[in-house]
């Protein structure tokens, strides 16, 4: 690079810094954090604040049909199809700011800083702020790549619904999506060549290991489900211990047990119970429903599927031994995916070339990645969580690391959209 490129690289490592914070006040909330939920005001403000900033930086930007943006920075060679980068721009409540929206601001600056830096690229570069990921709204998870890859549609939109009884379709029309016109898939892309994400880890490894960059080799595989115990509601103090059907007592039994089959399973499994509900609960009265969620995730799909099935017949057991009735509803399945290889190797070709220490590892938390592995040539570049800490205020990767983060990827984009690398991926 000239000096006055390496100028204009810092400017907008500079403004890239900027732009995470600005994103962050688009659902601040008292406790410190972000919530941005899917299809709300906050989650809305910050799509339309986000397709303006695109435009600002010379990008074609908008919206698709479920609420995905789009900046695009259009190639000479229009047979080429696109590189996709970007992340989501959801979180879970009272998360912190840089799960998703590091991708998303890291991808979009790159962009602007490689038209700016090198005008026109021979292939199509493009930045997506994935309306959906993380499943914290709504009971299933990936609904923004999900539909850019055809794994979701809008069938069956109508009868998922949040916890206020809100469905999905209903969030849709009130945030100003128009679900009457248009196809189960109105939002499938085939025109992608291949997707590069930037993330944090969310875990402890590049710290603990003082490393600046994370390369991806795998994400695991993950199923979420969701557990109905259903009892019989009765009288806490004329009902003997004998004759209850007490459904908060099943499931309570059901989460011990998915702990300690976990335990015996070992690593690489986990099993994580992240939400209880009892339904209608109050403190004189035998618990007649309640719901909790279910996670599995395993880098080996057999062995997950296969942990799934048995403790799911342990449930049945517990359930008939207490005369429960036990439904489960599964919200997502998504298989162990393991990364392009070219691009992995050309990230590490990135981080020689600025003289970032980098090391190769698995992901253990699901990502947008995941679904676009199966159709088109997919990497990940991780940076350092401080503590491992994610889904809270107290997640921080330090400034030095988000900028040798963006200098990589800007590294890489290059290559594959006006480097030697543009004709090697689909």
């Amino acid at each position: 690079m000239t000096p006055n490129s390496l100028d204009l690289l810092s400017l907008y490592a500079e403004q890239m810094l900027e732009v995470l914070e600005w994103l962050s006040s688009y659902g601040a909330d008292p406790e410190g954090g972000v919530t941005r939920l899917l299809y709300t005001e906050p989650w809305l403000q910050a799509q339309q604040a986000l397709t303006q900033k695109m435009r600002e930086m010379g990008l074609e930007a908008g919206f698709d049909a479920v609420g995905n943006v789009f900046g695009k920075l259009q190639g000479n060679n229009l047979a080429l199809k696109s590189v996709l980068t970007g992340s989501h721009v959801d979180t879970v409540k009272n998360g912190g700011k840089y799960d998703g929206a590091y991708g998303i601001v890291a991808s979009m600056m790159a962009l602007g800083y490689l038209k700016a830096a090198y005008g026109t690229p021979k292939r199509t570069l493009e930045v997506v702020s994935f309306c959906e990921e993380e499943g914290s709204r709504f009971p299933l998870a990936y609904w923004g790549s999900g539909h850019v890859t055809g794994v979701r549609s809008l069938a069956g939109a109508s009868e998922i619904a949040d916890l206020e009884g809100v469905t999905m379709l209903e969030a849709m029309q009130q945030a100003g999506f128009d679900t009457a016109s248009v196809s189960e898939h109105p939002a499938k892309r085939e025109d992608i060549g291949a997707y590069i994400e930037i993330h944090i880890e969310q875990g402890s490894v590049l710290e603990y290991k003082q490393k600046q960059i994370g390369i991806v080799t795998a994400i695991v595989g993950q199923i979420r489900l969701t557990v109905n115990v259903t009892g019989t509601s009765n009288h806490a103090g004329t009902t003997p211990m004998t004759m209850r059907k007490d459904a908060l007592a099943g499931a309570a039994e059901m989460l011990a047990l998915t702990e300690r089959m976990a335990l015996e399973e070992g690593e690489p499994l986990v099993a994580t119970v992240g939400r209880l509900e009892v339904k209608r609960g109050t403190s004189n009265v035998v618990p007649g429903e309640v719901e909790f969620t279910l996670d599995i995730r395993h880098t080996d799909e057999w062995k997950m599927d296969a942990f799934r099935a048995r403790l799911l017949a342990e449930f049945e057991v517990i359930a008939m031994r207490r005369d429960l009735h036990i439904d489960t509803t599964l919200n997502l399945h998504a298989s162990p995916v393991a990364m392009h290889e070219g691009i992995s190797a050309e990230i590490e070709a990135a981080c020689d070339a600025h003289g970032f220490e980098s090391m190769r590892l698995p992901s253990g938390a699901g990502h947008d990645a995941q679904l676009f592995g199966p159709i088109c040539p997919t990497a990940m570049i991780f940076v350092p969580s401080r503590a491992g800490i994610s889904h809270s205020p107290d997640e921080f990767t330090e400034p030095a690391d988000l900028v040798a983060g963006f200098q990589t990827l800007i590294h890489v984009l290059y290559q594959y959209g006006y480097g030697g690398k543009v004709d090697e991926i689909l």
